[in-house]
């Protein structure tokens, strides 16, 4: 037999993976783009072209409003857990007492699935006889009202959300050089000056990547949301992803979810670019 050069041989070995990859995600994604040029539903047969009429009703319908509820919801949902797994980090890195038992019940929200999570707080946001109005002593409906409807998912998320974070930016902070922060005290910085002046710049790389990330994955948040409000009261918590799964799977509108979805998709390989360039500067 006639001996394969190296990169054949490589070639050969990526063929399987090559073809898992074509099966499961490319096929069904140049399938769902195409599917946005068409009218299509999942209760009629058939299907009929209709270019780009598809993307410009959803461009002229809520996409809009939906976008500014996806970009409150990430943005609200990445930024709170961040300084709260930070300020986390920060103290079990200064080695407070206890530190590691504190460490192991911290991740507790973390390990426990998204669909309990939003079950959980489903019940302390209860209006009747939940654990927050029982504190508070009112009957107030916090999922109900469209003016703090997203302020109560945004606390879902981030109590689920932070231990990875804090994880994370821990694991940064113990790679710091103690001399750093020792030369830092010599020369008269306090605590203060210190984290500005020695910790952020050594934490920049790691802290963006774990920002980066979280924003991304909750710009593409489904769960918690759906369970905890299903994208109401009035459409005031309705994101892309109960966007596309209402279009799709209650109007049963095929053509308007995957246009949608390709928008969507668009913003997200934005976020993915942002990312990726900032890990290759960080890299250098």
């Amino acid at each position: 037999m006639r001996r394969l050069s190296d990169a054949q041989f490589a070639w050969l070995l990526m063929l399987p993976g090559l073809a898992l990859f074509g099966a499961i995600i490319a096929y069904p994604l140049v399938s769902a783009l195409v599917t946005g040029f068409f009218e299509q539903s999942l209760v009629r047969p058939g299907r009929l072209f209709v270019g780009l009429a598809n993307f410009a009703d959803v461009l002229g319908g809520d996409f809009l409003p939906v976008f500014r509820n996806t970009m409150i919801f990430t943005v609200g949902a990445t930024v709170a857990p961040f300084v709260l797994g930070y300020a986390l980090a920060l103290a079990l890195n200064a080695g407070i007492r206890g530190s590691g038992v504190l460490r192991g019940l911290f991740l507790f929200p973390w390990v426990i699935p998204g669909v309990v999570v939003s079950f959980l707080w489903l019940w302390i946001f209860n209006a009747n006889y939940g654990v927050l109005n029982g504190i508070l002593g009112t009957h107030f409906s916090w999922l109900g009202d469209p003016d703090t409807a997203m302020l109560a998912v945004i606390v879902t998320k981030t109590w689920a959300s932070f231990p990875w974070m804090m994880v994370m930016l821990l694991a940064g902070l113990q790679t710091m050089p103690k001399e750093l922060h020792e030369a830092a005290s010599v020369d008269g910085a306090g605590t203060i000056r210190r984290f500005w002046s020695v910790t952020v710049p050594h934490m920049k790389g790691i802290a963006g990547i774990v920002f980066l990330l979280e924003f991304i994955w909750n710009f593409q948040h489904f769960d918690t949301i759906y369970v905890l409000t299903g994208g109401g009261p009035a459409g005031a918590t309705k994101t892309f992803a109960v966007a596309v799964y209402d279009t799709a799977f209650k109007g049963f509108d095929l053509g308007h979810a995957t246009a949608l979805g390709g928008l969507w998709m668009l913003l997200l390989l934005i976020l993915v670019a942002v990312y990726l360039r900032h890990e290759k500067e960080d890299v250098r």
